[in-house]
């Protein structure tokens, strides 16, 4: 069983604290869903743990079963088991979607070590069409062109593939439509089973609607400040955030000013993850 463990984490970007303490340990098995308003650092967790160099850690610990995360570089963390799909997936004419997803199976076996080329495409065939994506989508550019709701599932689709310890999941539901939603929903759950843990980043209620979560946490100002069930989700939905404010007695729960959050952050952490 995988434990990814988060002790105490603090990270900065440029010379803006942006997580401030944040702790959690995720198990095979287990779905946590983290929910909070714009600007409260739960993208930026998501970026942190798989090593974007903008954001410098400045203390605390990430472990994956017990080996220390922060030594290692993205791709060794993806090795590992560690896998994100990001709200924006970047674009990369040239390359299909088929070489860049078998390449990167390839890159998790030992040396020497191929996957087989009939079981991959007969896999890869199998996931594109639960995920009622285009038959042709794995001779396609990959995220080249592509919708927004194709990218989402683009990411479900390499997921799939990839069979990661733990999965991070950036705000999959935005530009999805319900139709959408509920197909990368009924994909992910197919794909619990105690060898996968799951992070759920969303703003809304309605994601988890289809993917049920164990374990529910509001982040504000770069640190959970409450967790809880289902029961504390159905109660944000119903009420909103401001309840949790006044009980953590907080008043701005944002990270960062507004003035300056289009500069360090962007509309969202994650957005453009790869343009470094």
């Amino acid at each position: 069983m995988a434990i990814l463990k988060i002790d105490n984490l603090h990270a900065r970007v440029e010379d803006q604290d942006i997580l401030k303490g944040v702790s959690l340990e995720i198990k095979g098995g287990q779905t946590h869903a983290i929910m909070g308003p714009n600007g409260t650092g739960k993208s930026t967790l998501a970026s942190v743990i798989m090593g974007h160099p903008r954001y410098e850690v400045t203390k605390g610990t990430i472990t994956l079963d017990g080996e220390n995360v922060l030594d290692m570089s993205t791709d060794e963390r993806a090795k590992a088991g560690l896998f994100l799909a990001m709200q924006s997936p970047q674009e990369v004419p040239g390359v299909t979607n088929s070489d860049f997803i078998k390449s990167a199976m390839n890159a998790r076996l030992d040396e020497g070590q191929n996957v087989s080329l009939f079981s991959f495409i007969r896999e890869l065939d199998e996931a594109v069409a639960s995920l009622k994506m285009d038959e042709n989508l794995p001779h396609r550019y990959l995220n080249d062109g592509f919708s927004g709701g194709e990218k989402k599932r683009n990411e479900i689709l390499q997921m799939r593939m990839l069979k990661p310890k733990i999965a991070i999941l950036d705000e999959i539901d935005s530009g999805l439509d319900i139709d959408a939603l509920k197909i990368v929903g009924d994909n992910v759950t197919a794909m619990k089973n105690q060898d996968l843990g799951l992070l759920l980043i969303t703003h809304y209620q309605r994601l988890l609607d289809y993917i049920s979560a164990d374990y529910v946490h509001v982040m504000m100002q770069g640190r959970i400040v409450k967790s809880g069930d289902t029961d504390l989700m159905r109660k944000i939905d119903q009420e909103g955030y401001d309840w949790i404010k006044e009980e953590a007695g907080i008043e701005d729960e944002r990270v960062v000013p507004e003035e300056k959050e289009d500069i360090l952050l962007g509309t969202c952490a994650t957005k453009e993850a790869l343009e470094k």
